[in-house]
């Protein structure tokens, strides 16, 4: 039998639980219209910078991350933010037309009717609950997401409208599948539902996926594997393609086009990834379905949060000596929690270690200029990030009526 976890939630959900998103130049508004994928609204048209203009072909390692003269040049301006992050919004009180709020671990989700505005927040999550906030990571994430968008458009569409400020997101309205498909390429991880950790119990059929005999730990899968997952109760549990469609979670046809663009997605993840000294380890894929029946691919993409990057020029000699992989991660702030407190059981959590939470921010910068091959831009201090951002979407909203 196939390894899976009881408790699965069959009731499907609307799209407001989660964000997409597309490439756009921040503070440029764009829109699908039948003839065009992008209008823009701004009186100044920015073209979009080609990721190859700025390769820097130099290998990659570990040394760049750590004590590369960009990190000199990010530190200052990260501690100076870190009283000032964007934890928190309330746009339904400062934009006209936002009807609710929803408050996600990282994302806070507006309905304006047709449209869902997403802000991408500073706020940092794990253990099931917010550790801390850290300077930059929304805007990180949002950029890194629509520019991996606008790259996988060949893969599948998404359901973007419009990107008005470098924190937020515009989408229209999806029924969701409630699976997040997550993919595979090594047998890694440390938590309950990590290939390494089942592996090692000895399980070798794990979400509908036969595991070969005597591989260890960081190795590589003789191929890609999908293991998706479900929400039961607040956490997620593994489940099987079997499972998935005799519990109704999805129909056969919606789970074979999902399965198949899910892997798309990650194989070419990969190769960019690969292009750039960088292994996509593993990630996890939403999708949802449009009024019209269209499946869109939506959330985040291969993003610092969403997926596990390695880096490539040492992970052989690494592997081959018993190390673990030189990692782009936030694993160490996890680690720094776990040693200080209970963050499963505790009601109140001690505050991180400022240092720890600069060199996370900068590894988040880091990240997103190693993958997209575009210098970080750093949002400007002459208005506050909450004007800032109701302004934007104001205007975004007013120009799509």
């Amino acid at each position: 039998m196939a390894h899976c976890m009881p408790g699965l939630n069959p009731q499907r959900t609307f799209y407001p639980k989660v964000p997409i998103s597309t490439f756009s130049t921040p503070s440029i508004f764009s829109f699908r219209t039948k003839n065009s994928k992008f209008k823009n609204f701004s009186t100044t048209v920015l073209a979009m910078a080609d990721w190859k203009q700025h390769q820097d072909r130099q290998p990659l390692s570990l040394d760049a991350l750590i004590n590369g003269a960009r990190k000199e040049e990010f530190m200052g301006p990260i501690k100076k933010t870190l009283p000032n992050c964007l934890s928190e919004t309330n746009l339904h009180l400062t934009v006209p037309g936002l009807k609710s709020k929803t408050r996600g671990k990282v994302r806070d989700i507006y309905d304006n009717g047709d449209y869902l505005v997403l802000v991408t927040t500073d706020r940092q999550s794990a253990f099931d609950r917010i550790l801390a906030s850290i300077p930059f990571k929304g805007q990180v994430l949002n950029e890194t997401s629509l520019w991996w968008f606008n790259k996988t458009e060949h893969i599948t569409p998404n359901a973007i409208v419009a990107a008005p400020d470098e924190n937020v997101t515009i989408a229209t309205k999806c029924s969701v599948f409630p699976v997040e498909f997550v993919v595979r390429g090594f047998v890694t991880g440390s938590t309950d539902t990590s290939l390494w950790t089942v592996y090692k119990k000895g399980i070798r059929n794990y979400c509908g996926n036969v595991l070969p005999e005597g591989m260890v730990k960081n190795q590589k899968l003789p191929t890609n594997i999908l293991t998706p997952t479900t929400k039961a109760a607040d956490h997620d549990v593994p489940v099987t393609p079997d499972e998935i469609i005799n519990s109704g979670l999805m129909t056969q046809a919606d789970y074979e086009e999902v399965s198949k663009k899910a892997l798309s997605l990650f194989q070419y993840g990969q190769h960019v990834a690969q292009e750039h000294g960088l292994i996509l380890v593993d990630t996890k894929y939403e999708f949802g379905k449009g009024r019209d029946g269209s499946i869109f691919l939506i959330d985040e993409v291969h993003t610092p949060d969403s997926s596990r990057y390695w880096i490539a020029s040492s992970y052989e000699e690494r592997f081959q000596n018993g190390l673990e992989p030189e990692n782009i991660d936030k694993e160490f702030l996890r680690l720094w929690f776990k040693d200080h407190c209970n963050p499963y059981e505790d009601k109140v959590l001690p505050d991180a270690p400022e240092e720890l939470v600069s060199e996370l921010s900068w590894r988040y910068i880091f990240l997103y200029e190693t993958i997209t091959k575009l210098k970080f831009k750093l949002p400007s201090t002459e208005e506050p990030i909450h004007d800032r951002i109701s302004r934007n979407v104001a205007l975004a909203l007013s120009s799509l009526k």
